[in-house]
């Protein structure tokens, strides 16, 4: 029985509003139970991955109408711009942003003190500190806070150099300072602190940071924190929100394998070794014909390492002499210095690597038990590069027409004339080859191999030879 049109299309409008209504309840229900995004950055250097990683998750949180976003901070510092990219994102966030200084034992000194003011609550856990914020000297060693010096005569006679290194120095001191107070003031925070942490390096415990206004209350877990955040009201640029979080489910957003890799090469020890692998690929490629595996490899062992080195703070001074070294050690296969340039590459690169990346800060810097074993190897594949080299030059040729010359061969037969010149076989090393001399050769004759025509010798007899050389040497 066929239904009317009507009916079906009474029908298919019942099913489209009932599945309309059980939509739209499903979005109040899951409206209604709202997420913590959790994002763990434990024992992480503050670089462009890291900011990357903070911008994702803050869009993330936005998106979904997450209660908060939970930063687990334990960090021993970082590049400053990226710090500063990661404040303003928790500055412009339309979600409220906690800063949790996680686990015990951890720390958010340098880079981590400006993240932690810029948040709208900061918690720590029992057995954390916080502090020594004062910036790096552009030199690559840590510089003195700034404190007013008696002027002697001699200061007229101060090295240029040093004086302008002193004024930048009191600049960038002066500038992170004022960053510091503006943070600490924006959200309430003991701003008298967070200047001393700038220009003294000053470092609270998790005890004395709550007494001192610096973070809100400590936490001895992600349970706590949740139930203590509970209640609380934020200002946004929006208005002020109350969280809710002590029953809301937690969601971690962790680094994606793609930032893990980025975040590898970019350590400082990591991007020298590819650097210096990408050397062996073109070296090994320079030493032999054609292009092959080890080239393509060291190419791209080469981009990957320019980009660690571009997200850190690089000493062009220390890359100029890794390029110096790398210059030696190929000459080394070109010109004979019994070793000398090998000796300079070697100096070169320790040099060098040492000071490729410009940050008095351990984490941040090319370890030495990586840069002198990797110099030493360089060099040891460098001599024993140049001895084979030197050693088949000496080695006679064993193959093709250069072979062949000036061996002896034994006429094994008289050789007849054939269109204007004598043609017979001879015996080279065993081997029976057909021959052409310009004089008749008789057989068992000594001969001497001129050249390779083809599958012919040109030779002729040995005794006219030493008569050519005993000539020559008596004019």
């Amino acid at each position: 029985m066929r239904l009317p049109n009507t009916a079906l299309l009474s029908v298919a409008a019942a099913l489209a509003i009932w599945l309309g209504c059980a939509a739209a309840g499903r979005c109040e229900a899951g409206s209604a139970v709202s997420t913590v995004l959790y994002v763990p950055l434990e024992n992480h250097p503050i670089t462009p991955v890291i900011a990357r990683h903070l911008d994702r998750a803050l869009e993330d949180a936005e998106a979904s109408g997450a209660v908060c976003l939970v930063i687990a901070l334990d960090t021993p510092g970082g590049l400053i711009e990226s710090t500063r990219e990661m404040v303003k994102d928790i500055l412009n966030s339309k979600v409220p942003v906690v800063v949790y200084i996680s686990p015990s034992g951890a720390r958010a000194t340098s880079a981590g003190v400006f993240i932690t003011l810029a948040s709208h609550i900061a918690a720590m856990a029992p057995g954390t500190h916080i502090g020594a914020a004062h910036p790096v000297a552009i030199g690559g060693f840590p510089s003195q806070a700034p404190a007013p010096e008696k002027k002697t005569p001699s200061d007229a006679d101060e090295d240029p150099m040093k004086r302008a290194a002193k004024t930048m120095e009191e600049k960038a001191v002066s500038d992170t300072r004022a960053w510091a107070i503006s943070l600490a003031e924006l959200r309430g925070r003991n701003a008298d602190w967070a200047a001393l942490a700038v220009t003294e390096s000053k470092s609270l415990s998790s005890d004395e940071a709550v007494a001192s206004n610096v973070v809100d209350f400590i936490a001895a877990d992600l349970n706590e924190l949740l139930g203590k955040l509970d209640g609380r009201s934020v200002k946004l640029a929006g208005g002020s929100v109350t969280l809710q979080t002590r029953d809301a489910p937690v969601r971690t957003i962790s680094l994606w394998w793609g930032d893990r890799l980025l975040g590898a090469i970019s350590h400082p020890n990591i991007a020298f070794l590819l650097l210096m692998f990408g050397f062996y690929g073109i070296l090994f490629e320079l030493y032999t014909p054609g292009w092959g595996v080890a080239g393509t490899l060291g190419a791209f062992c080469l981009v990957l390492a320019f980009f660690g080195l571009a997200v850190l703070p690089l000493n062009y001074a220390g890359l100029a002499l890794i390029v110096i070294a790398m210059a030696l050690f190929v000459a080394e296969a070109f010109v004979t210095s019994f070793g000398a340039l090998t000796v300079g590459g070697l100096v070169c690169l320790v040099l060098g690597g040492l000071m490729v990346v410009d940050s008095p800060v351990g984490f941040m810097r090319v370890s030495a038990t990586v840069v002198v074993p990797v110099a030493v190897a360089t060099a040891a594949i460098t001599v024993f590069l140049v001895s084979r080299i030197v050693k088949g030059l000496r080695t006679p040729v064993r193959t093709g027409d250069q072979r062949m010359s000036d061996l002896t061969a034994t006429a094994d037969e008289a050789f007849h004339e054939e269109q204007g010149e004598y043609v017979g076989t001879v015996r080279v090393h065993g081997e029976l080859w057909r021959a052409a001399s310009a004089s008749p050769v008789d057989a068992g004759t000594t001969l001497c191999i001129k050249g390779r025509r083809n599958l012919v010798l040109e030779v002729e007899p040995a005794a006219k030879t030493e008569q050519k050389i005993t000539g020559e040497k008596g004019e």
